[in-house]
């Protein structure tokens, strides 16, 4: 572990999340989830402004979602980016992601719908996958219902990374609503046990327990595993899906299977910025504290606006 090397503020952060242990059992998961309420109620005392929230309701084939519309300040309608949290599909709830969609709307100027899919295990794939694509085909379908213009992209990090690379996957081979853009932050795609990153950062954040555990939760049975729709490093071909940005964190055990994915865009053509950010560690999005977060995402926004052809 290079922890020495890790930026100041992230270590800051987390010393602080030391008290909450990722759970590796399922009565661990449900007080896990519980003690996550308070937290996110300190976490989100101050938050940045934006111009109103909507809480909203998501038809999916499995019955409705909660969603929250976040809008910026100014008259719409605007570009929608619809947005996925992390949490190894097991954990992370709309909350645990509200600071990082404020700043985002704020910093892009688009409206961000954040989509409360289901979780692992109660959950397994492809119920996130199918949540996931069902808000992006209603957002597209329904654009008076997000103030919206129809124009989209798809967003996430970690777990929600993959779900915003796969819709776009989805989006491109079931010639579904046309994606401006995708901006995944870190996220867990191409992970394999044997990567660099996963041994050399085992325990930064996460462990390699944690990711066998997450793994398990989600995938359900090993027959998933090979599915693009669960991780789309297994497609054949990506040249369809639209633009992105992928961002890494040097210190993330997900850095290689990230950096990997984003040459692959790169390969079979895809339009693809990859900014890794080599001080940083898993989940510094969303790590009250750290400068570099707001830098990211200020940059990322940047991207989004770009895609939609704002200044």
């Amino acid at each position: 572990m290079r922890a020495d090397e890790i930026h100041p503020q992230a270590t800051a952060a987390l010393e602080r999340q030391e008290r909450f242990p990722i759970p590796h059992s399922r009565l661990g998961l449900k007080l896990s989830r519980l003690l996550t309420r308070p937290a996110m109620w300190l976490r989100n005392r101050n938050p940045p402004a934006v111009g109103e929230t909507r809480a909203l309701s998501i038809p999916t084939p499995a019955g409705d979602r909660p969603a929250r519309l976040y809008l910026p300040e100014g008259d719409g309608p605007l570009p929608t980016v619809v947005f996925f949290h992390g949490g190894g599909f097991v954990l992370g709830s709309l909350d645990t992601h509200d600071r990082l969609c404020r700043v985002l709307t704020r910093e892009s100027g688009c409206g961000v719908l954040s989509v409360d899919y289901r979780l692992a295990p109660e959950h397994p794939f492809p119920a996130a996958v199918e949540d996931a694509y069902a808000a992006v085909e209603w957002a597209a379908a329904t654009p008076e219902a997000v103030a919206g213009t129809g124009d989209l992209a798809v967003a996430g990090d970690s777990a929600g990374g993959t779900l915003a690379a796969v819709a776009a996957l989805m989006a491109a081979e079931r010639d579904g609503p046309d994606l401006a853009y995708q901006a995944l932050l870190y996220p867990g795609v191409g992970v394999d046990p044997e990567q660099d990153s996963v041994r050399e950062n085992d325990g930064i954040v996460l462990t390699r327990a944690d990711l066998a555990w997450f793994r398990e939760c989600y995938y359900g049975s090993d027959v998933h595993t090979r599915n693009p729709y669960a991780d789309p490093t297994n497609a054949a071909d990506l040249s369809g899906v639209a633009p992105a940005t992928v961002v890494t964190a040097g210190f993330d055990p997900l850095h290689d299977g990230g950096k990997a994915y984003a040459e692959k865009l790169v390969a079979d053509g895809v339009g693809t910025r990859y900014v890794n950010y080599d001080d940083m560690v898993h989940g510094f999005a969303t790590m009250p504290g750290v400068d570099r977060a707001d830098e990211a995402l200020a940059d990322l926004a940047g991207d989004l606006a770009g895609a939609f052809g704002a200044d």
